[in-house]
This record gives C-alpha cells, sequence and structure tokens, in this order.
C-alpha cells in the first residue's frame, strides 16, 4: 500500500462525516440560507472570536474575498515571503483584489517578520503619486516554511505594528487550528486585532472541502456579495457544511499529528537525514535534488512532495502510528539525501 504524505488535504471524510452530510439540514443558501452552513459560520465566528463568518468553497476564494475588500486598484500590501497569498493563489492579490504585493523576509524567525520591518516597509514612500501601502497580510501557520508557528505575543506585536502604521490586518490561518493546537491557546487568541482572517477545514480536519472567511458583521454582508461575484455562491451547502461542523470537533486530534511529525523528523535523522526541526505537521528535508528523492519514495511506497528548497512530508489523520512505522522503513532503503 502506498502511504501518501503529501499534504493533509488528501484525507478521506470519516463515516461520521459522511453520516452527517447524509442526513443534514439544507436550505438554498443564496436565496434564503443554509441552516447547516449558518451553524457552521456561527460556530467558527465564536471560535475565532469575531463577529460573523462565511463559508466559501475554497481557502483561496476566502483569502482573494479578503484582499478584494481592503485593497484598491494599485495599493501596496505587505506579507511575509513565501506567504501563500503571494506563490499559491495564482496572483488573485493583483489580478482581482488589485494589490501590489510586496514581501517581508523573516528576520524574527521562520515566516514570521519583525515589527519593525512592518513599519519599515510601510512608511509612506512619498507623495500622491508613490505607492500607498494600506494592508498587512499575515499567516500562521506559515505553510512555506514548513508549518512554522507565530506566537500569541509576535502576532499582536505585528498587529501593532500594522496599527501604528496605518494598515488593516488580513490573517490567513487556513492552518490556525495547527498553530493554536501547538501553543495550546484557543484560536482567538491568534486572531486579536485582526480586520479579517481565513481559516480552512480541510487541511488537517478532514473536510473534503471548504473555509470560511471571518471579521466584523459589516464586513460579512459585503463578503457575500464578492463570494456570489467570484462564483461561490452555493445552494444546499449545508451538505458539506455539516462535514465542516464534524471537522471541527476532530481539532483535538491535530496534537497528534504534530507527535507523528516530530517522530517523523527524528526518525529520518536517525537515517542520517537533514531535516528542519517541525513545529506542527509539516517535515521539510532540504536537498538539491528534490525530483529524485520523491522518486525514490514513491518507489517504496512513500508519496511526498517537491517543496521550496527541498521535499515535504506531512502527517495527517490518514497517518497512523503503525504506517509512520512503514514510512520510516520504506525510506531506509531510500539513501539519505546530501
Amino acid at each position: 500500500m502506498t502511504l501518501d504524505l503529501r499534504s493533509d488535504t488528501v484525507t478521506r471524510p470519516s463515516p461520521a462525516m459522511r453520516e452527517a452530510m447524509a442526513a443534514a439540514e439544507v436550505g438554498d443558501d443564496v436565496l434564503d440560507g443554509d441552516p447547516t452552513l449558518a451553524a457552521l459560520q456561527a460556530r467558527v465566528a465564536d471560535l475565532l472570536g469575531v463577529e460573523a463568518a462565511l463559508w466559501t468553497p475554497t481557502g483561496c476564494m476566502a483569502n482573494t474575498i479578503a484582499l478584494m475588500h481592503h485593497l484598491t486598484r494599485g495599493d501596496r500590501f505587505l506579507a511575509p515571503a513565501h506567504a501563500h497569498v503571494l506563490e499559491a493563489e495564482l496572483g488573485t492579490s493583483a489580478w482581482l483584489a488589485g494589490g501590489l504585493p510586496v514581501a517581508l523576509e523573516h528576520d524574527a524567525g521562520p515566516g514570521r517578520p519583525t515589527p519593525a520591518a512592518v513599519s519599515a516597509a510601510a512608511a509612506p514612500a512619498g507623495p500622491y503619486f508613490a505607492l500607498r501601502t494600506t494592508l498587512l497580510c499575515l499567516e500562521n501557520t506559515h505553510n512555506g516554511d514548513g508549518g512554522a508557528v507565530t506566537p500569541v505575543d509576535e502576532h499582536r506585536e505585528l498587529v501593532a505594528a500594522a496599527r501604528d502604521a496605518g494598515l488593516a490586518v488580513h490573517l490567513d490561518g487556513a492552518r490556525i487550528w495547527h498553530a493554536a493546537a501547538a501553543l495550546d491557546v484557543p484560536p482567538s487568541a491568534l486572531t486579536a486585532g485582526v480586520d479579517t482572517v481565513s481559516v480552512c477545514l480541510s487541511k488537517g480536519l478532514g473536510a473534503p472541502m471548504g473555509s470560511l472567511v471571518a471579521g466584523s458583521a459589516a464586513f460579512v454582508d459585503e463578503a457575500w456579495r464578492l463570494r456570489k461575484m467570484l462564483g461561490g455562491g452555493v445552494r444546499q451547502g449545508g451538505v458539506v457544511g455539516a462535514a465542516g461542523l464534524v471537522a471541527l470537533d476532530q481539532r483535538d486530534d491535530l496534537a497528534g499529528d504534530h507527535a507523528r511529525a516530530a517522530r517523523l523528523a527524528e526518525g529520518l535523522r536517525a537515517l542520517g537525514w537533514p531535516v528542519i526541526n517541525p513545529d506542527t505537521n509539516i517535515v521539510l528535508v532540504p536537498t538539491p535534488e528534490p525530483a529524485a528523492l520523491v522518486a525514490a519514495l514513491l518507489a517504496q511506497g512513500v508519496r511526498a512532495v517537491p517543496f521550496g528548497p527541498g521535499v515535504r512530508f506531512v502527517t495527517h489523520r490518514d497517518v497512523a502510528d503503525d504506517d509512520l512505522d512503514a514510512v520510516l522503513e520504506r525510506a531506509a532503503a531510500v539513501p539519505a539525501p546530501s
């Protein structure tokens, strides 16, 4: 059997999730609302400590809605280098939201700029015809840096720096559930002070699809229109919304995924592999030849992906302890990358 560690989005809905989907109470969400989506939205808003939330089919759409809300054409916005909104959303921040992205180096640690870097980048660039900076986009956990976590105090300092510079703040919290589990804090502790936040129900939590974008009630009123504009208005969305409610019940399982990632990193290191210590459930192995390593692993029945400067493994709810033993056993048959 091939073991798939490419992402925590390759999971299959559990029997409980499929049962909930089959039994979901539904309505036409475009016309007058779907009761299951409404329940999901209210629950997520409560978990995040904000007024309201809106379900979207994808995380890319959730982020795009937030950026379209915050930016006008030609506005400059800041985000940590390698952020998802910069490198993995097909340029929608520029194409649809009209923003000019600027990458901030990680001078505070993996995935994290310092408040000083935010302040310096946000400083006025000159007279009216110069670029104006209006938004800071944060990401927690930072996918491109291996699921790196921004601690609560650093999050608050970054938000404060943005506020002092007159910037709005959007948080790409696709894996905020992982960050909260790693820090043992409620998700709302990691959204403090932001204007908008997006979260994902498939990354790690096991839902087959769905994200939410959240913030003030006034923002969500506009987000309904923006979602429809982007083609995200669905009818009986409660069928997948029910899966999202079950997914939220599974947040406590994430600590096990993190423990398995740490064990995987330790096991690979014992085999002589270079490994970056994971904060959460993403293990990065630097190598100058990622494609060759991925092919060698696949020949042994382990699926991974080229990622950044190497290869990525992601532990998830469909990878049990016994599966991890098998991954390490199969990796032992692959020459250690240099």
